[in-house]
């Protein structure tokens, strides 16, 4: 029974702390996913990218068609299973880029687009009305990336002939014919070509068994012997195929899809666009680790044991508790009955006269309540000392032997020094009270 009225009631604590965890989840939540808003509106040419360059719509018709897409920021995600889109800058070491791909040959096929064009951002020229993310294309280049597949060329032409390109069965033109960019190699299978043969999409002839590719390229393959583990590469040296800039074709669009699907063997999986590479790469810091085997299990270990606290310190909510009727004793009731309220006690209490009924419950919590048998036959046996006229003496044995002699002479059964050393032998609770209510009615007989 609570001493006085609660301030607050059980039902408005539990919202408090439902509320407050919460709003400390969702903090905890933001600093662990840290700034994960898509990169749109930057002018770059990545998957996420709006301008003509970017490949926005290409993810955007993908999604359309089924297909899971996202973006990649994080490195450890490059090796998942998927279908990997990689749309590198013109300039990155080809080192990295070649480890990238070589680590994924196990894990899921990887497209690379190159770079060709550079772009100016169009809402910074003066007195621009374009739109936050619009690009204006300036010249082409082609890419340096030393020591990634050297044995393949690239180079920068303007397109003769017609139709512009030919591959997976369709056929048709280039937003821009001054300025084409195609690749050569010997470990190169041609998807997509020019009328002079020049391949504007191919994909690496390394061991690997890939038929959806070998039809779309219309080769026929002695696949004694090869790999049917490895994924494939396919590189598609003319972006205009798959940015914005050429998806503004419907036959374009078509292409990309088949190539896509055809690097995918048809397989169903979700394509993922790379950030990375692009500058957008994010680490992982210690929150997110922590909700990732294996540290996952010492995570879920520390939430459950939270609750179990937090449940407890709920249920042991409100103001604290008066003390219980009848366990206030003072120093008579203490020495008459004090061993059975100590048993009683499960509280402290605070003020002078709860100083006995505080120490009597220390002792009952320490369990070391027959330590208090010597000590209380000491107590009554002064009181019945004195009360018989007997001189104080440092023999116990003595006062006892003397205060039973005095007793006998009364007409009392001398039981004095029997029942002293029976409660100093005492261990149990209710030994110890049988032979202290003993000793305190011998006192009590002496005082009528």
């Amino acid at each position: 029974m609570s001493a006085g009225g609660q301030s607050f009631s059980p039902r408005a604590v539990l919202t408090l702390l439902v509320l407050g965890a919460a709003a400390f989840i969702g903090a905890l939540y933001f600093i662990g996913a840290g700034d994960s808003r898509e990169i749109r509106a930057d002018g770059g040419g990545h998957g996420a990218g709006t301008g003509l360059n970017g490949y926005a719509a290409l993810a955007g018709l993908l999604s359309a068609q089924g297909h899971e897409v996202h973006n990649i920021r994080s490195k450890a995600q490059l090796s998942e299973r998927n279908l990997l889109i990689l749309t590198p800058p013109d300039v990155i070491d080809g080192k990295k880029l070649q480890r990238l791909v070589d680590d994924r040959r196990h894990a899921g096929p990887t497209v690379i687009v190159l770079p060709k064009w550079s772009a100016i951002p169009a809402d910074r020229l003066p007195g621009s009305k374009a739109r936050h993310g619009w690009v204006l294309l300036g010249g082409a280049s082609v890419p340096h990336w030393p020591d990634f597949y050297d044995d393949i060329s690239v180079g920068l032409a303007p397109l003769k002939g017609e139709p512009a390109w030919r591959g997976g069965g369709l056929s048709g033109a280039l937003p821009d014919r001054s300025q084409v960019l195609s690749g050569r190699g010997a470990m190169l299978e041609p998807l997509v070509t020019t009328p002079e043969g020049a391949v504007l999409a191919g994909y690496i002839n390394d061991g690997g068994i890939h038929p959806k590719l070998e039809a779309m390229a219309g080769t026929a393959e002695d696949r004694l012997g090869e790999d049917d583990t490895l994924y494939p590469v396919v590189m598609v040296f003319e972006p205009d195929l798959m940015n914005n800039y050429g998806l503004a074709d419907r036959t374009r669009a078509m292409l990309a899809l088949r190539i896509l699907e055809a690097a995918s063997e048809r397989e169903n999986l979700p394509v993922a666009f790379d950030l990375t590479l692009n500058g957008y790469g994010e680490s992982d810091n210690l929150l997110t680790l922590a909700f990732r085997p294996p540290f996952l299990a010492a995570t879920l270990c520390f939430l459950i044991a939270a609750l179990v606290v937090g449940w407890r310190a709920f249920r042991r909510f409100g103001p604290p508790v008066a003390s219980a009727s009848g366990l206030a004793i003072g120093r008579k009731q203490l020495a008459a009955g004090g061993i059975y309220a100590l048993a009683a006690v499960s509280t402290f209490a605070f003020g002078k006269r709860e100083l006995a009924t505080n120490g009597a419950a220390l002792i009952q919590r320490a369990k070391r309540l027959h330590l208090l048998g010597a000590p209380y036959a000491a107590l009554v046996r002064t009181r019945v000392a004195q009360a018989l006229g007997l001189k104080p003496s440092a023999d116990v044995a003595l006062t006892e032997r003397t205060i039973d002699q005095l007793l006998e002479r009364r007409g009392a059964a001398p039981e004095f020094a029997a029942q002293a050393e029976a409660l100093r032998q005492a261990r149990g609770p209710h030994e110890l009270l049988r032979r202290a209510h003993a000793l305190r009615e011998i006192e009590r007989n002496l005082s009528r």
